[in-house]
């Protein structure tokens, strides 16, 4: 098939810039990506990279988009190289909805093979950097939130250590907190927060290790087989080809998916599905179009997936592109109200 083919570019600034070990985060760049055929039927997806996780920059995808002119055919679409994940993925998710609004009989998102799909799921609050998670626990805890992701790995590791009895005396009764290092500490540093985290409502650690670490393979794999708190890698399944070598070593922790990085996420989800692999989908804190098909893609993975990273919203200044409204559970019913032509028109 041929597509006409469109694309905007966006740099959105966040209603709150994001602290993590990678720095202070103020502005979201990224691409929109339009496909309609000879009959009017358009489709929207989003190529939202994070360069400093390992994907491409919304320049590199600025620069293909402009080089594709006004068509595109899918072989052109198959045939983008790995390296551009992030595009390819914002055009497969394009080009699924423009043939699902077709209504042509084609195949679901993931795969046929799905358990039953799912109404509901539960979403973690994502809590700030520091002293900050304080004030916002309780609030979010009378609201329904049983879930919590607290940023580690910013500040000095004592304090922050200091600090972790006092956030989990805020937590609600029953509920657990992640931890989220964006691979900031060394070994000891790991070990100190496995070892205070052993006995505290902590689900699990996410990507304690650097995946650019001197031995981080060894590291996450010899920290997840020491300690009971679970680990989970994020960074370190970014792309589609690390996410299958972790599955080849068998990696028994929690795989944390940002299905708008992952290139063809339909098929990575197909892997982790059929090994059975333990997944938490998160938000690459991209607009609503993005967001709707992530969210889509986890509604219809099956079986019981840990809550969601996707409470993160208010995210950004500018309402139009923002997704889902903050709550303690997103249903299937919201994700489709969302509308990926209301982001294009408030680009223009």
């Amino acid at each position: 098939m041929v597509f006409r083919f469109s694309y905007r570019r966006y740099a959105a600034e966040f209603c709150t810039p994001i602290r993590t070990a990678h720095g202070l985060w103020a502005e979201r760049e990224g691409v929109l990506v339009k496909l309609a055929d000879e009959a009017g039927s358009v489709g929207y997806g989003e190529a939202a990279p994070i360069p400093w996780f390992g994907t491409e920059t919304a320049e590199e995808v600025e620069t293909v988009c402009r080089d594709f002119g006004e068509w595109v055919t899918e072989e052109q679409i198959h045939g983008l190289p790995p390296r551009l994940g992030c595009f390819r993925g914002a055009l497969q998710a394009a080009r699924e909805s423009l043939l699902q609004r077709k209504d042509d009989g084609s195949e679901p998102v993931v795969s046929a093979q799905t358990a039953a799909p799912t109404p509901y799921l539960p979403v973690a609050a994502l809590l700030p950097a520091g002293r900050g998670a304080l004030e916002k626990i309780e609030p979010l805890g009378e609201i329904g939130f049983r879930t919590f992701k607290w940023k580690v790995g910013v500040g000095d590791v004592a304090d922050e250590l200091s600090l972790l009895d006092d956030v989990v005396a805020r937590l609600p009764k029953g509920a657990e907190l992640r931890l989220d290092a964006n691979g900031a500490w060394d070994r000891r540093r790991a070990e100190r927060w496995l070892e205070r985290s052993a006995e505290r409502p902590i689900e699990f650690i996410e990507q304690p290790i650097s995946p650019e670490a001197r031995g981080a393979e060894d590291l996450l794999l010899g920290l997840a087989g020491d300690y009971p708190t679970p680990i989970g890698l994020d960074e370190s399944v970014v792309l589609e080809t690390q996410l299958q070598h972790w599955l080849q070593l068998g990696w028994s922790g929690i795989f944390v998916v940002k299905p708008s990085l992952l290139g063809d996420a339909p098929a990575a989800l197909r892997k982790l599905r059929a090994a059975q692999a333990n997944v938490v989908f998160s938000s690459a804190l991209e607009t609503a179009v993005g967001a709707q098909r992530a969210l889509r893609l986890a509604l219809d993975f099956g079986g019981k997936p840990r809550a969601l990273g996707f409470g993160v919203a208010p995210l950004f200044r500018d309402a139009r592109l923002e997704g889902l409204a903050l709550a303690p559970f997103i249903r299937r019913e919201d994700v489709e109200r969302l509308n990926p032509e209301n982001v294009w028109n408030a680009l223009s």
